[in-house]
């Protein structure tokens, strides 16, 4: 086996309670003031309050820009950056979920490198550390508290740019399921099924290795065998739990062999048509995986088994099959929108396929498949999700 690097946050709580110890982490290590990245929900609902009360009583001060009310763009990232320069911070801390992780980190890596977050699009082109940042997520979803990933949509040119480096990864996770009680059905499911996706793509990816396959097995197992409670009763502390140990788990897989051909295609759904990710990936995900299927059916198998599904007996092919089933009817049963419910025209999705098709493959992502799409293929996978919803 060659060397690979193996990459994670350098501190995460994990359990109830744990932004209770958010002040007190931040006070060994010698922080003096926090630019808090959020939302108005997270404001509305008192939790920005809370954890600004949490920094006080450890001494450490504390500003708030709350402005991040879409998925992340490019004036997000520079209207915090000018707040926290203005403010004379020294670290910064985001609380919710995907967007404000997502907006923290290119925050945080501007601080000490030139220019906008534009010129760093791509893998790698970071050259320097970022001051250090705090992620307390809020949904049990994206993983980004524990990935050297951000998207930043350019506004531009519609193009949700992804960025990774090693200086994207947070410093320190707080993982707290208590706060994610407040997450109507619709965000549980789609963050749920997002985090789902994280956990198949990476453990069938080209760049797989030992140690993220055990994270994967075992976020796949806890997410779709508890989405249904979490989603149906968000008061089920035990669901919402291993929700949030899955989306954990999950994230640090991904982060570490990649996501694939659904993340590839999702973006650029999102961009031009501005859905949820996580909705986005789950009007992918049945489709992609029938395709992908025959590129490594006995990992597609594992994944069927992790699901829940019964597989003894059957050959390869059609225990790797059972996966495709168990996610239609996931996604079925926590009724995530379809692209047509959510008023996607057929004639526009089409018209746009072609160039959403290169934008997945500039992503690199669809490159990580077990079976490797042409563009033309991407082109009828759109067709095919939004036809066979």
């Amino acid at each position: 086996m060659q060397p690979r690097e193996f990459i994670m946050p350098a501190h995460m709580v994990v359990g109830s309670q744990a932004l209770e110890q958010v002040g007190a982490l931040c006070q060994k290590r010698g922080w003096k003031k926090a630019l808090i990245v959020s939302d108005k929900i997270m404001a509305s609902l008192g939790l920005v309050a809370k954890v600004e009360a949490l920094l006080k009583e450890s001494g450490i001060g504390s500003a708030a820009y709350t402005g991040v009310n879409t998925e992340p763009v490019v004036e997000y990232v520079q209207e915090g950056l000018n707040l926290y320069r203005a403010e004379g911070c020294d670290f910064v801390v985001a609380v919710g979920g995907g967007s404000p992780i997502d907006t923290a980190k290119a925050i945080a890596v501007l601080v000490t490198n030139p220019g906008s977050i534009e010129q760093y699009k791509g893998i790698g082109k970071i050259a320097t550390p970022g001051v250090p940042l705090v992620a307390i997520p809020t949904t049990a979803g994206t993983g980004s508290e524990a990935t050297v990933y951000t998207v930043i949509t350019d506004q531009k040119t519609d193009v949700k740019m992804l960025i990774g480096s090693p200086y994207l990864m947070p410093t320190i996770a707080v993982v707290d399921p208590m706060l994610t009680i407040s997450s109507p059905p619709g965000v549980t499911a789609a963050t749920g099924v997002d985090a789902l996706v994280h956990a198949i793509e990476a453990y069938v990816s080209v760049k797989r290795q030992p140690m993220t396959d055990i994270f994967c097995l075992s976020a796949i197992e806890l997410i779709s065998q508890n989405i249904r409670q979490a989603w149906s009763n968000g008061n089920n502390i035990e669901a919402r739990e291993k929700m949030m140990l899955g989306a954990l788990q999950a994230g640090i897989a991904f982060s570490n062999s990649s996501v694939a051909l659904v993340h590839g295609m999702s973006r650029p759904i999102g961009a031009h048509f501005h859905i949820a990710h996580g909705v986005s990936n789950a009007a992918l995900l049945a489709v992609v995986t029938e395709f992908s299927l025959i590129g490594d059916p006995v990992r597609y198998a594992h994944v069927a088994k992790a699901m829940g599904e019964p597989i003894e007996g059957l050959s390869m092919m059609a225990a790797a099959d059972r996966s495709v089933a168990a996610i239609r009817r996931l996604v079925k049963d926590i009724k995530i929108p379809s692209l047509r419910q959510l008023g996607v025209e057929r004639e526009r999705l089409l018209e746009l396929a072609p160039s959403m098709a290169d934008a997945a493959i500039d992503s690199g992502s669809p490159a990580n498949n077990p079976r490797k799409p042409t563009r033309q293929e991407i082109i009828e996978l759109y067709q095919l999700a939004y036809d066979n919803e």
